[in-house]
């Protein structure tokens, strides 16, 4: 059981979901990468790129909400058994200083993992020189998958 009280469904529930991101071309044209998995929680590094900034150099809302919906996702997705999937339902994120610094980390947790519907809530925080600073903060609801060989992992 992880430190939040949830536990996955199975011992490898964090190669699941290192293997499901490595085939997100979205995660991949970014440069982000998974930082740290645990049971209901998922870490998302995004290092500071111009191609991912907006016109005054700052982090991209478009990109902090890629990797917010991601790393919320792959924290509910870090709960179930291998045969299900996962899609986004809806998510809010509310901005709150600019996204400026050296890179971004994305942190998804599950706040409540149903039998269809997972609500996850997050946070994105600017690191520069070391220091956090939070800049967007995010509520998710995500749809179990089941039995859709089309839609997998």
């Amino acid at each position: 059981m992880g430190e939040n009280g949830f536990a996955p469904a199975t011992d490898d529930y964090a190669e699941r979901v290192r293997e499901s991101f490595s085939k997100q071309g979205m995660m991949s044209h970014l440069g982000a990468e998974i930082t740290a998995v645990r049971p209901g929680f998922c870490e998302i590094a995004l290092p500071f790129r111009p191609e991912i900034t907006q016109q005054h150099d700052f982090f991209h809302g478009g990109a902090l909400a890629a990797i917010i919906d991601t790393a919320g996702g792959y924290a509910a997705f870090s709960l179930f058994e291998p045969e299900d999937s996962i899609l986004t339902v809806e998510f809010k994120v509310n901005c709150l200083a600019p996204a400026q610094g050296e890179k971004l980390l994305a942190r998804g947790e599950v706040v409540k993992s149903g039998r269809t519907l997972t609500v996850t809530k997050g946070e994105i925080v600017a690191v520069e020189s070391g220091r956090e600073t939070v800049c967007a903060l995010m509520q998710q609801t995500l749809m179990r998958i089941v039995g859709r060989d089309d839609v997998k992992g």
